[in-house]
């Protein structure tokens, strides 16, 4: 079969069918909540990628495009778990023991180890060495461990007290041939490999991954490495959103730096539509006059500016420039960081084939106090701590603006409060999604 899949026929109308609140570009729509947002991203985005088959050493990361189906029991066979001597427990007395009189002298009729199986049946009375791993001989169906028993003259001692069974690892008992270990849309980690490894293969199809053309906007903006003229400032989300996209198993193309005027913006996204998945972009998102990234979107294609209830994060573009997703991101870094982890992700990992979005959050209770509005949803930034009682709690980074990069760099993750909370004290518990969690 072939390498790659065409992948299917995009269908720009399904990215963003209508706006989500009457005319969002203009401003005048009521907020949106991050459960409608979250909802019309479930509804609206769909893989937008082909198929591939890689390696199982290139397949870490990758989003599974086929349900793994075990062809034969894991293990394959009954087998020891322990180092020891194999013995036939049929004999047994009433309370589940071997039979009196013991202890019990067996003669060793041979060795049996992993790859190495014990050939033929152990004959009555006898036992066989057994390691690790090694299948059960015929004739044997419990394995006694070695540090159990006394060995002389060719002949191991079983004490009193064996549990017929013991030590046995059965066949399938981990997998059964038939059953689906991995689901398509499975992002592959580590164990995921192995357990493919387990069952034959190879290799894997996968979704090939999504290609993701990113560029800053702001005449402000100049590379790390330049000298800043008054007035300008380093270019710093660029490197946060790369690496976040690298973190969602993303292939990036970095395009820079994009002058704030119209007919540059044009010949950006134009070449960022040619041979991408999606366009994601920094800045320009606001309803200011020097603010072009929405006009040049729309003469493209669509878009529709999301003005949510959550704070920080507000706009976001979605819309399609020439038939591909589009994503324009908030200009400050703390509020690109959190519309990434708790808005864009969910849509990147669709359109990458990924079936599982969801981050879970944990319950930790709060060692601060804080006041919000109803209605809006906010993240603070927050480390884990131990009280004196050595009980977890969340510190509040004290700074909130969404300028402020340490706050990021010096916590632990983000402190989600919904629309119904107003207030919370020490000691109220609430919901915290760790930054390793979005990995």
């Amino acid at each position: 079969r072939p390498q790659e899949r065409r992948p299917r026929q995009r269908r720009p109308a399904a990215v963003m069918a209508a706006p989500l609140n009457g005319d969002s570009v203009a401003g005048r729509a009521p907020a949106t909540t991050l459960a409608q947002a979250l909802d019309a991203i479930a509804d609206r985005f769909d893989v937008s990628v082909g198929e591939e088959e890689v390696d199982l050493r290139d397949a870490r990361d990758r989003v599974l495009a086929e349900d793994l189906i075990a062809a034969a029991d894991i293990p394959p066979c009954d087998n020891a778990a322990v180092d020891g001597y194999a013995i036939d427990g049929s004999a047994i007395t009433g309370d589940g023991s071997i039979a009196a009189p013991l202890p019990s002298r067996l003669a060793v009729a041979g060795r049996a180890a992993a790859g190495h199986p014990f050939p033929g049946t152990v004959p009555p009375g006898a036992a066989v060495r057994i390691f690790t791993g090694a299948p059960i001989p015929a004739g044997c169906d419990t394995v006694v461990m070695q540090e159990d028993c006394a060995v002389a003259d060719a002949a191991v001692v079983i004490p009193a007290g064996v549990r017929a069974g013991a030590n046995r690892r059965r066949a399938g008992e981990d997998v059964r041939a038939g059953t689906r270990v991995l689901h398509r849309g499975r992002r592959l980690r580590p164990w995921d490999l192995a357990l493919a490894a387990a069952c034959g293969r190879p290799r894997l199809r996968v979704f090939r991954r999504l290609r993701v053309a990113v560029f800053s906007t702001g005449d402000e903006l100049r590379p790390p490495e330049a000298p800043l003229a008054p007035g300008e400032i380093h270019d710093a989300n660029r490197f946060g959103l790369i690496a976040l996209l690298d973190d969602f198993g993303c292939q990036v193309t970095d395009l820079g730096i994009v002058e704030d005027h119209p007919a540059a913006l044009h010949n950006a996204l134009t070449a960022a539509a040619a041979g991408h998945d999606l366009i994601v972009t920094s800045g320009g998102m606001s309803v200011g006059e020097e603010d072009h990234v929405k006009a040049v979107v729309t003469g493209l294609g669509r878009l529709h500016l999301w003005q949510l209830a959550i704070k920080p994060g507000r706009p976001i573009g979605f819309g399609d420039v020439a038939g591909v997703p589009f994503l324009g991101l908030p200009g400050n870094p703390v509020a690109m960081v959190v519309v990434m982890l708790r808005i864009a992700r969910p849509m990147i990992l669709r359109l990458a084939g990924c079936a599982d979005t969801d981050v879970r959050s944990f319950r930790v209770a709060a060692d601060f106090s804080f006041t919000k509005k109803a209605g809006r949803r906010e993240w603070l930034r927050a480390s884990l701590a131990d009280d004196d009682g050595g009980r977890a709690v969340l510190r509040r980074f004290p700074r909130e603006g969404s300028g402020i990069l340490t706050s990021l760099v010096d916590s632990d993750g983000l402190i989600e409060l919904g629309e119904e909370v107003t207030r919370v004290e020490p000691g109220t518990p609430v919901d915290f999604f760790p930054f390793s969690s979005f990995r």
